[in-house]
């Protein structure tokens, strides 16, 4: 980030809708002290444009699919790990239509200085774009109630494969099936499920489900 306080902060915008870059490239040229130096719809892109566009923050779409962009499908989250950990001194500000608190921990985990819902007010994505450049965090009302409210609770945070183990689980697939799904050794599923019964406090399939939807980690549809 720039040691000139009247330049302004540079900002590089992901997401994976054309309008929706559109929209916030006009939002946010439009308030003073910002400047847009790129944008781009894929993951992968993101993290080449932070090598050379070094923005002082990135704005970035938490349900990335990167389609037609990449071929490795770089999600929102994975592309915030790449750039935080490949760049110094870059913050990143997640975007998103949803508060579940599964997101909002996933995002924090990852290293996002901020969380802020699409549907919310201008003055509250200023505000965190801002409170990111300046080495804070903004999370939205919404995000901010989820992260207490797992705060005060006992539950853990699982990593990303042990959540698609479980959200794989609650469908009620079978060990195998569940390898199958996620390209895994059969053997490597089970590691999973022992460290996911350790970290939730379960002891059998039905009780690890539960305690994760109870905990946020996953929605039952």
């Amino acid at each position: 980030m720039s040691d000139d306080a009247a330049e302004p902060l540079r900002l590089l915008i992901v997401d994976d809708h054309a309008v929706v870059r559109a929209g916030l490239r006009a939002l946010l040229e439009g308030e003073p002290g910002f400047e847009v130096v790129g944008e781009t719809g894929g993951g992968t892109d993101a993290v080449r444009l932070v090598g050379r566009l070094r923005p002082d923050v990135v704005l970035m779409d938490l349900r990335l699919t990167d389609a037609g962009a990449s071929p490795d499908g770089v999600d929102g989250i994975e592309a915030t790990r790449r750039i935080l950990s490949a760049t110094t001194g870059v913050r990143v500000v997640v975007l998103t239509s949803h508060g579940r608190t599964a997101d909002v921990l996933r995002a924090v985990e990852a290293g996002a200085r901020g969380y802020v819902l699409k549907a919310g007010p201008p003055e509250e994505l200023f505000r965190a774009v801002r409170a990111a450049a300046a080495g804070g965090m903004a999370l939205a009302p919404e995000a901010a109630a989820s992260v207490v409210g797992h705060a005060v609770g006992p539950g853990p945070v699982l990593s990303e494969r042990e959540i698609e183990v479980v959200r794989l689980l609650a469908q009620g697939n079978s060990n195998r099936a569940i390898a199958g799904a996620l390209f895994l050794a059969e053997a490597t599923v089970k590691t999973h499920l022992v460290r996911i019964y350790r970290k939730l406090g379960t002891e059998n399939r039905a009780a690890t489900v539960s305690e994760a939807v109870r905990l946020g980690l996953i929605e039952l549809a």
